[in-house]
């Protein structure tokens, strides 16, 4: 057994961090198909930057760093940037992706000013909040695993429960309105596990990359299949390999966070996919246009053949 094992094995913080990466990367490899398939690639990165504000209001409130307070307060300023963005888009003329990209440089940017009084504060040295900026998977705990096992716990099973409401969400909200499926709450309930995933994560991964484990895993799996169960199963499978892998390669260098290194991860699966997928990557394409140029080529050489003056003399023998 290698050092590298037997540390992950035996240090109970290691575990942790490793039990807690390849559970954000399931759920949000799960939660981020339905949010791509449904072109809200930007609504994680929204509600990621608008955690921030809340992270830092719950802290001025209380005067305490306790993570269930922060948790609080990001969902609640994440419920209301979703509130938001519903309004924004249902009572003006502005699409979807403009009224997210308006919410989210609001809330960031209240967030950087709240933070930044913050740290000029006299309890700020103590506070840690630009922790929250780009994640700090090394200082989760046992009780913030036991947290994500939950959240991850009630995603999964609500998708495999909901999954075809969830597929006619993606595909077509009209026809699954016709049918009378209650699409605005299937809406907000995926607004919803959306917010929890992204609030969960913002410790190990921050709020800048968070986003980046709902997307990638998804747009990877994306290259594999044409199938919306088996795209979930591996955009989740994709995810949590993502989190392992970056919790591996951290623990063998020092001073290497573990959230970018997921994300990192997860780009290297992406790419991959975008190469080496069977029937949408780039070689398979390359191989297939070499192979029809040469029938093409093949068939114009036999019928070149066929109408040559021999070959037509010999027929008419």
């Amino acid at each position: 057994m290698t050092l590298l094992s037997w540390s992950v094995l035996t240090d109970p913080n290691t575990q942790w961090i490793l039990i807690g990466c390849m559970l954000l990367g399931l759920m949000s490899g799960i939660i981020g198909s339905f949010t791509y398939l449904r072109k809200q690639s930007l609504i994680g990165d929204t509600l990621a930057h608008a955690a921030l504000p809340g992270i830092c209001i719950a802290f001025m409130l209380t005067g305490v760093k306790s993570l269930p307070l922060f948790f609080l307060g990001a969902f609640v300023s994440g419920l209301l940037a979703t509130l938001l963005i519903t309004v924004i888009t249902r009572y003006t003329r502005i699409k979807a992706d403009a009224a997210m990209g308006i919410v989210l440089s609001v809330f960031f940017g209240i967030g950087i000013v709240l933070l930044t009084h913050i740290q000029h504060s006299s309890y700020g040295n103590q506070s840690g909040l630009d922790k929250f900026l780009f994640g700090q998977a090394a200082s989760m705990i046992a009780s913030d695993v036991y947290t994500m096992i939950g959240v991850s716990a009630v995603i999964v099973i609500a998708s495999s429960l909901l999954f075809k409401e969830f597929k006619l969400l993606s595909f077509d909200p009209g026809f699954a309105r016709g049918l009378g499926f209650p699409v605005g709450f299937l809406e907000q309930l995926l607004m919803f596990f959306t917010v929890m995933t992204v609030i969960v994560g913002i410790q190990a991964v921050g709020v800048v990359l968070v986003a980046a484990l709902l997307i990638t895993p998804a747009v990877a799996a994306r290259y594999w299949t044409d199938r919306l169960g088996l795209m979930v199963v591996l955009s989740g499978l994709f995810g949590a390999i993502s989190g392992v892998i970056g919790t591996l390669i951290s623990t063998t260098t020092s001073n290497l966070p573990t959230g970018p290194l997921s994300v990192l991860a997860a780009t290297v699966v992406f790419v991959f996919s975008v190469l080496f997928a069977p029937q949408r990557g780039v070689c398979a394409k390359a191989v297939r246009r070499i192979r029809n140029n040469r029938a093409i080529r093949m068939a114009e050489h036999v019928r070149e053949i066929q109408h040559s003056p021999v070959y037509s003399k010999e027929e008419s023998l």
